[in-house]
């Protein structure tokens, strides 16, 4: 965490080179721009890991399906 903010406060100052502090930093230009976007929209707290659970899964067998398997069982 403390790494990330490093990172954000160098990325936000006038004369950065983002390409350079993400390989200073050893990540990726994309990742080093969603951390600053996350900083400017949320602050310190947006730097923090997040789930990587999708939000949705199509493919999940119903509660019905479910619910009978169980009882089943």
């Amino acid at each position: 965490m403390e790494l990330r903010l490093e990172f954000v406060t160098l990325a936000m100052r006038e004369s950065a080179n983002i390409s350079a502090l993400c390989r200073r930093f050893e990540i990726s230009r994309t990742t080093g721009y969603k951390w600053i976007r996350r900083y400017k929209a949320e602050g310190k707290e947006g730097l923090s890991d997040r789930s990587r659970r999708p939000r949705s899964s199509p493919n999940k067998t119903s509660d019905r399906v479910e619910e009978a398997v169980c009882a089943a069982g």
